[in-house]
């Protein structure tokens, strides 16, 4: 019988406790853990039954998970393991190093992948698959700050040059490679950008929830791949990182793996000097489901635990705190002599036939291959549950005196000579003491073992890793006939552009082509933008079906969750809902398959909340539709400030490769939605749509003729002013509009004819963002061809041409917005816009109050025409009075 552990201080009947251990230790020897689980649990439960107090400890002890006599045995040469990762960790460094040394300040992290070099290298080893025939390929979110090392490797396998890794964070020339994972400068190569620290994580649980999701529905066989998400302690702080971890557990992602490494400093300092971040985190996840995986120590504590009869080892490693254990790396052997081991003599007794240096070398758990290899094996074949392992490891690994476990390590771009040559020797790298100065790259021949083993590694595993797809099959996009309801006019019917967008994504849904290939997608607000008829028609996706009968079942549009079902209902989670937009729409590179999410949310609640995850989508090249409903300041009603968004579209036109609209009619959105498909899932081009939605429902008129060119390119003319006749002209305005204002703008028309004899030529923008980078292009062109016989007119200016009169524009959003355009306006300009916080209301007050509605357009288009000498000054003062306008309040900006 194995020996039972020693018993706790305070045991008012030692003998007692011993005979339950010793009953507890012969089931395990005869019957295995689980059985002893299991009747652990029965005991637990039958103590609460009773009245007893079974309190749940969140945390385990500070050792690792697997003990030593269950870690499964790690293959492959070991030695030929430790060549490369020790070549990789000199050319990790010297990439930075170089960099730093021609331009100062250029930036970069060596302590990172130091510390994490033998996670990686045991993955890439023996369990991340590249995408081949026999298998669909694992997902890694490489942390942003481990680069360097992920370079390196690729360096060494031919994937990379020399020349690439001499230009590292120099990407203007085309020649260097990036600061951290960004697919949009290096889409061959990286798949997920993850510097942005918190992203990674819940971006992880996402695709490897989405996975299910495409399996469920039979769109693609996922089975046996795995996402692999590396994020460090630190990170571990945002709450996008911890934020989506009970979903992970619910949905029982056992897809999903996340391994913490857990080197005890941030950015500054410590993690938690104070305290324990392993502890710490391992009760979070505990907590939320997960199974958790702790490697705390490596094979050199192996021996002394074994040792420890009486427990004093295990007491020490338990009260020494984070702060304490980074001392005892970065101040060497004989520091952790005294103050680890030396707290107790007997400790202390324990390691005196070991020397200092041999102290310094009991390494951690995160730097024992044999160990990490035990635990990812683990994490790769449980089932049922997600896994993170929680690893410890030292930051700046090898750096010595230079930045080993120090605070001032993550910012550590440069290495002394001394410093050099010592990480040389210790790594065994066979650089000149010469050349030493230069940290010049190393790469063993193609045909050394080292060089052939790294090839045989990969080839194994199908390919290699990081790399992306950059295209998928093409769909066929429905011509814009297919929309037709929405193109003409809707007669006695009302409907907002909402409606109109449900009424698209229902025909789509039905498309035989697509309809497989939609994902649409809502936080929690799916009634609000009248999808609930979507319900029944196709599902909320549940990855256990729907194990109880809704209570709105006898209704027709009742909540159906099914396992195949279609949509993403995803909660109260902007975060969350947006993540699954970005797993969607990165479908085409991640599995080889096009996928259309469209998301529907309140706009409010888009950029504004999650606007680095936006950023995020971009870079990494999503394709999708972003559907921003109840948008503009003042098209809601009576939910005020928090809910009103002003400036959705401004924070939209920061992504370079979001195109972003903000439409009056449902033919305009059919036409953008139309447009769409065939931009993204046709041509494949790398962009995604933002489109906002109204909830104010009127008369939807037809598509004017040829209207379509003008809708995608951002303007066109909606309707045109009567011709004057005579030989006096009517004093003439060009009104330009947007969204839920060009309604009022086309009413302004109305009351500048009716009541001042102006015409006016009404002009509905639907995307003052495409005009305004139209006119950037033109404006770049011609300065760049000053002498060019044909020059670039703006298509602004190329749509006012020949038409007479100051531009007027109002929308419901920042005057900001529609100010975009004032460059490449050739005439007078005024601007209307909601610039302020938002307010409860009914919408005609709210828009008197922003100065947006109808009569407040009519007045600047009048003091337009005044200040153009067109008309007397006194008809703006008329109409002032005309139409109650209140010129002593304050600024609505300021109110």
């Amino acid at each position: 019988m194995a020996a039972v552990e020693p018993l706790p201080e305070g045991d008012v009947d030692p003998l007692e406790t011993r005979e339950w251990l010793e009953a507890l230790e012969a089931v395990i020897e005869e019957e295995g853990p689980e059985r002893a689980q299991y009747l652990l649990e029965q005991l637990v439960e039958k103590t609460r039954r009773r009245g007893g107090v079974a309190p749940f400890k969140a945390t385990t002890a500070y050792e690792n998970t697997i003990p030593r006599h269950l870690e499964a045995r790690s293959p492959g040469d070991h030695q030929l393991e430790w060549r490369l990762r020790s070549i990789m960790r000199w050319n990790a460094m010297a990439m930075v190093v170089q960099a730093n040394k021609e331009h100062d300040g250029i930036g970069g992290h060596i302590a990172s992948y130091a510390s994490a070099a033998t996670l990686y290298e045991t993955g890439f080893n023996h369990f991340w698959h590249a995408p081949s025939d026999e298998h669909g390929g694992d997902m890694v979110f490489i942390q942003g700050h481990s680069a360097p090392g992920i370079y390196a490797r690729a360096f060494l396998e031919g994937r990379l040059t020399e020349d690439q890794l001499h230009n590292f964070r120099q990407d203007v020339g085309g020649e260097g490679v990036t600061s951290y994972p960004h697919p949009w400068l290096m889409p061959e190569f990286w798949q997920f950008p993850t510097v942005s620290m918190g992203l990674g994580p819940i971006m992880a649980i996402y695709q490897a929830r989405f996975m299910k999701y495409m399996h469920d529905r039979e769109v693609i066989d996922t089975e046996g791949r795995k996402v692999w998400a590396f994020m460090g302690d630190g990170e571990m702080d945002e709450p996008e990182s911890l934020g989506a971890i009970g979903l992970a557990a619910r949905e029982k992602l056992d897809n999903l793996v996340f391994v913490v490494n857990c080197n005890l400093q941030r950015l500054d300092g410590p993690v938690r000097g104070n305290a324990k971040i392993i502890q710490e985190l391992e009760g979070e996840f505990r907590g939320a489901g997960w199974n958790v995986i702790k490697l705390i120590w490596g094979s050199g504590w192996d021996a002394l635990l074994e040792r420890d009869r009486t427990g004093l080892l295990r007491k020490r490693m338990e009260e020494c705190v984070d702060g304490e254990y980074q001392n005892f790396k970065a101040k060497g052997g004989a520091y952790t002599r005294e103050h680890f081991f030396g707290k107790y003599p007997e400790l202390k007794d324990m390691v005196a036939h070991m020397s200092d240096e041999e102290i310094a070398r009991l390494n951690r758990g995160g730097h024992d291959p044999h160990k990490v290899y035990a635990a990812y094996h683990a994490a790769a074949n449980h089932k049922g549950q997600p896994t993170v392992i929680l690893v410890k490891t030292v930051k700046g690994y090898g750096m010595g005196e230079a930045g080993e476990g120090q605070n001032i390590t993550h910012q550590q771009k440069k290495m002394g000579e001394a410093a050099l040559k010592a990480f040389r020797d210790r790594f065994d790298i066979p650089i000149p003491d010469d050349k030493i100065a230069e940290a010049p790259f190393y790469k063993p021949d193609d045909d050394s073992p080292e060089i052939k083993y790294l090839h045989e590694r990969r080839q194994a595993l199908g390919g290699y890793l990081p790399s992306r797809r950059t295209e998928a099959a093409p769909l066929k996009a429905p011509a814009l006939s297919a929309f037709d309801v929405l193109l003409k006019d809707s007669g006695d019917r009302e409907m907002s552009t909402t409606m109109a967008f449900v009424r698209a994504l229902t025909i789509l849904t039905r498309d035989k082509d697509l309809k497989k290939h939609i994902v649409p997608i809502v936080p929690d607000e799916a009634r609000t933008f009248g999808m609930e008829g979507l319900f029944r028609q196709l599902g909320i996706y549940s990855s256990v079906g729907q194990l109880y009968t809704p209570q709105d079942a006898d209704q027709l549009m009742y909540y159906k969750e099914d396992k195949k079902g279609q949509i993403l209902q995803e909660g109260i989670n902007e975060a969350g809902a947006f993540s699954s937009w970005i797993a969607a729409g990165t479908s085409y590179s991640n599995h080889g398959v096009n996928m259309v999410p469209f998301y529907a949310y309140y706009s409010m609640f888009g950029f504004q909340r999650i606007g680095d995850l936006a950023w995020a989508a971009g870079d990494m090249q999503a394709r999708g539709f972003l559907m921003g409903g109840t948008a503009g300041r003042t098209t809601l009603n009576g939910e005020g400030l928090q809910h009103e968004d002003g400036h959705s579209h401004l924070l939209a036109s920061t992504i370079p490769n979001c195109r972003a609209y903000d439409p009056t009619f449902a033919y305009e959105m059919a036409v953008l939605i139309q447009d769409g498909l065939r931009r993204m899932y046709v041509d494949q081009e790398n962009c995604f749509y933002y489109i906002t939605m109204l909830n104010e429902n009127y008369r939807q008129p037809a598509m004017p003729k040829g209207a379509e060119e003008g809708i995608v390119k951002g303007m066109y003319l909606f309707r045109e002013g009567k011709k004057s006749s005579g030989r006096k002209k009517a004093p003439r305005v060009q009104l330009m509009g947007s969204g839920s204002i060009l309604r009022e703008v086309i009413e302004a028309a109305d009351l500048l004819q009716q009541d001042f004899g102006v015409e006016a030529d009404i002009w509905s923008v639907t995307s003052f963002t495409e005009v305004r980078r139209e006119g950037m292009s033109a404006e770049r062109y011609n300065t760049l061809n000053p002498e060019t016989k044909k020059p670039r007119v703006p298509y602004l200016q190329e749509c006012l041409k020949g038409r007479a009169g100051p531009a007027i524009a109002a929308t419901d959003y920042m005057r900001t917005f529609a100010d975009q355009i004032r460059p490449w306006m050739d005439r007078t300009y005024r601007v209307l816009g909601t610039d302020g916080y938002g307010r409860s209301d009914t919408r005609e007050k709210l828009r008197q109050f922003f100065e947006v509605d109808r009569y407040h357009v009519a007045v600047a288009a009048l003091k337009a025409l005044a200040d153009d000498g067109v008309v007397p000054v006194a008809k703006v003062s008329e109409a002032i009075r005309k139409y109650g306008v209140d010129p002593e309040r304050p600024d609505p900006w300021t109110a």
